[in-house]
Order: structure tokens, then sequence, then C-alpha cells
């Protein structure tokens, strides 16, 4: 059994069933999609709820530093996209990360994959829709009061019960919060309490993408180009009042001991920010589940996710800069809209800014979920394929070619949890999913046999790390030693007394200890991974990837780490009981 866990699948086979000639002749995905598509896939994916909405919590936890966090981030984002690109050259068809795996690692890691990128598409689509109705109630206010109209959506129907819920039980003073739950019509005892707009849009959108991609393509182009634009524009006006006003004294603010520093909150306060900033990132590796609908999959995958990761990097690192120069980096405290946030009355004052910043949020997660629920149906499709889920999933609509039913279970699976989830669980649920996938791409890589250059084709830079990654992590570790004041004696001494959560007793020893014992996990894999690629003269590229997504993947709580392996332990049920058995091969064997 042990074997055919860890069956793979030829890549000569996975590409003959994603052909054009497949479903029957003829009946494959339309190939749409040039190299400014993708690019532009990718930007939308990108640039959305994370730059709109996760960014405020970001700039909060790690101060002006998060800019570093950002950096590191795109640079892990980089290798993996370059590990992406391989894969994508070598397995042009739909699946992603879930098609790769199978081709590397097997089927049971494969399966693993597409359970985890359900958490990064569908469940990560919920925090879209919540951060669009966020922002599309809040274009409706103040359109109202530009109009003189009544346009404002009540309380209790902009929001999720459980996120209200929550509120009120933790004693918030938040004043929307409060009006909803006073407010709130009661049916059967029970408060109706419900996000209609997020349900709204997730409905459209599955209609859209239901419909087809050529028509997504043309919808997400435009809304791409009127984002930048706004984009650009926050960034030059907002870096524009930041030196005009004197106001460069907040990228080196005062923390609680007085000490003024570009990390406020220390290293570890940047490290915090993970998930909030991950996230701003997650959707880039959503341009290779378009594979089969590319021109030119070889050469235009690699070129689009490459060029969406290089200019989305620089917008966020430069919105980073303007968000914590325009106010202190305490103020974004619970700030679910800091790019219109930093305009307001209190702040920069600029009314006509808040508005337009309303407006480019709503086009921009409008993008972002166009994006990701395109990218969930196809992956169920592959796994269709395989025999790993019902053959219906890889049904093919006769008109619109696209895998119609799905499309819908993709919108079933985002909007039902709408009803009882809330922001902060699915931004930590899915950041950890994605960054695990991220582990596997990149391993892959170093798995598969290399392959002679072909014209025309991506081909990864092939870098012997047999030496010169041993040569890093070495130089790493000394570093640290040497200028790390204490780093690594910290890490095997657990004294949490300056921790103001443990003293009070809101965490226990275990949440607390969660981060040093991840770094003490992560270095030793790091000298592990050393040897093997001593021994084994592995590509320093992959390695470069798998070691900074494994870093950065240190910065998770236990929370989420207990619920990614919940989550996990369900979809291994569901394989075992139909997956397995009626894996296609399976059959062969």
């Amino acid at each position: 059994m042990a074997n055919s866990l860890f069956r793979t699948k030829k890549i000569e086979n996975i590409l003959a069933e994603g052909s054009d000639d497949s479903h029957g002749g003829g009946h494959g995905l339309k190939r749409v999609l040039t190299v400014k598509d993708l690019t532009f896939f990718g930007i939308a994916a990108i640039i959305g709820a994370g730059s709109f909405s996760s960014l405020g919590s970001a700039v909060f936890n790690g101060g002006p530093g998060v800019v570093i966090l950002f950096i590191i981030t795109g640079i892990a984002c980089g290798f993996t996209a370059l590990c992406y690109s391989e894969f994508a050259s070598r397995i042009p068809v739909a699946g992603s990360a879930y098609t790769y795996a199978y081709a590397s690692f097997g089927e049971l890691f494969a399966w693993i994959i597409g359970w985890a990128l359900i958490m990064e598409y569908s469940i990560g689509n919920i925090y879209v829709a919540f951060s669009w109705s966020d922002y599309f109630v809040s274009f409706l206010d103040k359109l109202g009061n530009i109009l003189h109209m009544n346009l404002h959506v009540p309380d209790y129907f902009s929001n999720s019960y459980a996120e209200v819920k929550h509120a009120i039980d933790d004693g918030s003073k938040n004043e929307e919060m409060l009006l909803a739950w006073n407010n709130a019509p009661v049916f059967a005892g029970i408060k109706m309490i419900i996000d209609i707009p997020a349900i709204v849009i997730n409905l459209l959108i599955t209609y859209l993408v239901f419909r087809g991609v050529k028509e997504s393509r043309n919808f997400s182009n435009v809304m791409v180009i009127l984002k930048l634009i706004v984009v650009s524009i926050v960034i030059l006006v907002g870096g524009y009042l930041v030196f005009s006003k004197g106001l460069t004294f907040n990228w080196t603010p005062a923390n609680d001991a007085g000490v003024h520093s570009f990390m406020p909150n220390g290293f570890g306060g940047v490290m915090s920010a993970v998930a909030g900033v991950f996230f701003a990132y997650i959707g880039f590796d959503a341009v290779s589940v378009l594979a089969e609908e590319s021109k030119n999959p070889q050469r235009d995958l690699p070129r689009g996710m490459i060029l969406s990761l290089v200019i989305c990097t620089i917008v966020y690192i430069l919105l980073s800069l303007v968000l914590a120069g325009a106010v202190n980096y305490r103020k974004f405290e619970g700030v679910g809209d800091p790019l219109a946030f930093i305009f307001e009355k209190d702040n920069l004052n600029v009314g006509w800014m808040q508005f337009l910043v309303a407006i480019c949020a709503v086009v921009a997660m409008t993008s972002v979920l166009l994006v990701f629920q395109m990218g969930q149906p196809r992956i169920w499709m592959s796994m269709s394929r395989d025999g790993l889920l019902p053959h219906v999933f890889q049904k093919i609509h006769s008109k619109f070619k696209t895998p119609s039913f799905a499309t819908i279970m993709t919108g079933v699976a985002v909007g039902i949890p709408i009803l009882f989830t809330d922001k902060t669980f699915v931004l930590d649920f899915t950041s950890i999913a994605t960054l695990f996938a991220f582990v596997l791409v990149c391993g892959g890589v170093l798995l598969i046999p290399r392959k002679e250059k072909v014209a025309g084709r991506f081909n990864i830079p092939y870098i012997n790390g047999k030496f010169l990654f041993p040569v890093i992590v070495a130089g790493a570790i000394t570093i640290l030693a040497v200028w790390g004041k204490g780093y690594f004696a910290s890490l095997f001494h657990f004294d949490f007394s300056g921790n103001a959560d443990y003293v009070a007793g809101k965490i226990s020893f275990m949440d607390a200890a969660t981060p040093q014992v991840a770094l003490i996990i992560f270095w030793i894999f790091a000298i592990i991974l050393s040897i093997f690629a001593y021994s084994k003269n592995f590509s320093l590229i992959p390695l470069m990837g798998l070691t900074t997504c494994l870093y950065l993947l240190t910065g998770m709580t236990k929370s989420n780490w207990i619920w990614f392996f919940g989550w996990m332990a369900i979809g291994l049920i569901i394989y075992f009981l139909y997956g397995y058995r009626k894996s296609k091969l399976a059959e062969v064997g």
C-alpha cells in the first residue's frame, strides 16, 4: 500500500489528458490568453484584499518595518514563481501545484495539495468577499452623502454573524457591531445577521466565471487598469503629503520603552504580521491554473507570473511606506480600510481621495474574486480527471467551454461559509495552506530530473547548490550567533515574563512557545537540507524557495497549525474512502 500511496503520473500522460483533444475530442478549454492577459490576471489576484484590507493590520503589528517582511515574502514568492514556471513549462495543463505534485511526489501528496488549495482559492475568497462588502457599503455611504440620499445598508445586513457575535462576547465597543447586534431582526429566536453584499457578489462572480474565460478576461483587464491607476494616485498623493507635511518621523516611531525605531516591536513584531503580509501575495500562483487556456503556456505562463509578482512587490513596498509615514502605526489597530483611512479628516484630510479609494477597493477586490473563482474549478477538474473526485467535476459546458459543475460547486463552497465564519479565521486559515503548497512545489522541482533547454520555453536556471547552499546556511547561522544578541540561546530559553498576554493568562505556554519551537525545527531542517544539497547536487533556486517559504511558516500561530492539520485530516479521510480506490492509477495498478 505504501508504494501505491506515492504512485506518480508520467508527464507525457498528464499532457495527453490536458490536450485540446481531450474530453471527447475537441471539447477541451479554449486557449485564448496571452502573456498580457496572464500578467493582468496575476495583478488582479495579488492587488486586492491584501493591499486594501489586511495591510492595515500588518502595519499595526510590524510598524514601518513591515516593509522588510514584504521584501522577504516577495523574495520567497519570487523563488517559488520560478519553480511554478518550471513546472508550468513542462506540464502546461490546468491543476497548478496539484498537478505538479502528482508528477513529482506522488498521489498522496497531490491529494494533500489539492485539498490545501481549496483553502487558498475557495476559503480565501470568503475573506475577499467580506472585504469587498466592507468597501462596497462604505462606497454607498459616501455616494449617498454626495447625492443627499440614504444608501446605507443596515449593519445587520452588512456583517457576518460570527464576527458580530465574537465582538459582543469580547466586550467590543465597536459601534457598528453593537448596532448590528442590537437592531438585528429575530427569526425563530435567532438574530438575522447576514452579510448580504458578500453573498450577492459571490453569486455574480460565479455566474461570470460560468459564462466563460474570455468574458472574464476582458472584465478583469479593465478592472486591473483602473485599480493600478488609483493605487498609483494613492502612492503619489500620499507620498507627497508625507514629505510636504514633514511626517517622515513616523517611519521611526517610539515603542513602549520610548525608543525610536524602524521596527518598534522588534523583528518578532514584524514576523507576527506574516499571515496578513503573505495573504497580500496569495494569487500569483493562480496564473498557473490557467495553463490550458493559454495560447503559449510554456512561454507566457512564466512571464505572466514573474511580471505580476515584480510589479506587485514594488507596489506593496511603496504602499507600506506611505501608510506608515502618513500616520503613526498604532492608529491602524482594527482598521479594515487602511488606504482610505490615511486620508480621513484626522489624518491627511483629503476627502476626495477617500471616495476614490472606496471605488478602487470595490474594483480591486472584484477582480480578485474573479481570479480565485476561476482557479478552484480547474483544480477540481484536474482531480476529477485522475479519479480522485467524481466524474461530474470534469464536465465541460457545451457552449461556454468552462468546467460548469465545478464552477457552481465553487460558488457554493464560498457562499455557504459566508453565513457562519469571519475574516480573522479565514485569513489565518488560508495563508498557512498556501505556504504549504508553495513548499511542496519548490520541493517538487528538486525531485524531477533536469531537462534539456528548449527554445521558446522557460528553463529554470540551474545553479549547483552543492557548496553554495551549505555556505548560505552556515553564513546565516554565524551572523545570527555573532551579531544576533543571543538569538540561538533565546530559542531554547522559554521566558515569557515580558509577554503581556501570557502574564495575563490570555494565552497558554504552547501559544507563546510556538514561534520558538517552529524556528528550532526550521534550523534543524535547514541543516539537513544542506547535507542533501551537498550529496545530491540540488539546484540553488528551488532550495532557496523551499527555505524561505519554510521560514515564513515559522510566523504562524498554534491555532493556525491546529486548524490546518484538522482540515488535512478531513481531506485524508475523504481520500482513503473515495480517491484511493477510484484513482485511475489504481486501475492501472
